[in-house]
Protein backbone atom coordinates (compact mmCIF):
# COMPACT_ATOMS: atom_id res chain seq x y z
CA UNK A 1 0.00 0.00 0.00
CA UNK A 2 1.17 3.47 -0.87
CA UNK A 3 2.26 5.68 2.01
CA UNK A 4 0.08 8.73 2.50
CA UNK A 5 0.79 12.08 4.09
CA UNK A 6 -1.20 15.30 4.37
CA UNK A 7 0.17 16.68 1.08
CA UNK A 8 -0.76 13.51 -0.79
CA UNK A 9 -4.22 13.47 0.83
CA UNK A 10 -4.78 17.14 -0.03
CA UNK A 11 -3.86 16.45 -3.64
CA UNK A 12 -6.19 13.43 -3.80
CA UNK A 13 -9.10 15.32 -2.26
CA UNK A 14 -8.65 18.27 -4.62
CA UNK A 15 -8.58 15.86 -7.57
CA UNK A 16 -11.70 14.00 -6.40
CA UNK A 17 -13.56 17.29 -5.85
CA UNK A 18 -12.70 18.50 -9.34
CA UNK A 19 -13.63 15.12 -10.81
CA UNK A 20 -17.03 15.16 -9.10
CA UNK A 21 -17.69 18.75 -10.17
CA UNK A 22 -16.94 17.84 -13.78
CA UNK A 23 -19.37 14.93 -13.60
CA UNK A 24 -22.09 17.11 -12.08
CA UNK A 25 -21.62 19.67 -14.85
CA UNK A 26 -21.96 16.92 -17.43
CA UNK A 27 -25.05 15.48 -15.76
CA UNK A 28 -26.72 18.89 -15.63
CA UNK A 29 -26.06 19.46 -19.34
CA UNK A 30 -27.55 16.09 -20.24
CA UNK A 31 -30.72 16.30 -18.15
CA UNK A 32 -32.62 18.70 -20.48
CA UNK A 33 -31.49 16.72 -23.50
CA UNK A 34 -32.80 13.51 -21.95
CA UNK A 35 -36.10 15.20 -21.15
CA UNK A 36 -36.42 16.60 -24.66
CA UNK A 37 -35.75 13.14 -26.09
CA UNK A 38 -38.56 11.67 -24.00
CA UNK A 39 -36.39 9.95 -21.40
CA UNK A 40 -38.08 11.58 -18.41
CA UNK A 41 -37.44 8.74 -15.95
CA UNK A 42 -33.77 8.54 -16.93
CA UNK A 43 -33.51 12.33 -16.57
CA UNK A 44 -34.93 12.08 -13.05
CA UNK A 45 -32.39 9.42 -12.10
CA UNK A 46 -29.52 11.44 -13.58
CA UNK A 47 -30.77 14.48 -11.66
CA UNK A 48 -30.84 12.44 -8.44
CA UNK A 49 -27.34 11.16 -9.17
CA UNK A 50 -26.17 14.74 -9.65
CA UNK A 51 -27.65 15.75 -6.29
CA UNK A 52 -25.98 12.84 -4.53
CA UNK A 53 -22.67 13.60 -6.26
CA UNK A 54 -22.94 17.18 -4.95
CA UNK A 55 -23.44 15.79 -1.43
CA UNK A 56 -20.40 13.59 -1.92
CA UNK A 57 -18.40 16.59 -3.08
CA UNK A 58 -19.48 18.51 0.02
CA UNK A 59 -18.13 15.68 2.20
CA UNK A 60 -14.84 15.72 0.26
CA UNK A 61 -14.60 19.49 0.82
CA UNK A 62 -15.13 18.96 4.54
CA UNK A 63 -12.38 16.36 4.53
CA UNK A 64 -10.09 18.85 2.79
CA UNK A 65 -11.01 21.59 5.27
CA UNK A 66 -10.18 19.24 8.13
CA UNK A 67 -6.56 19.26 6.98
CA UNK A 68 -6.21 23.00 7.56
Amino acid sequence: MEEINSDKLKHLLEHWIEHNENHCDSFEKWIPQLEDAGFQQAAEYVSAASSEMEQSTDMLRKALESLE
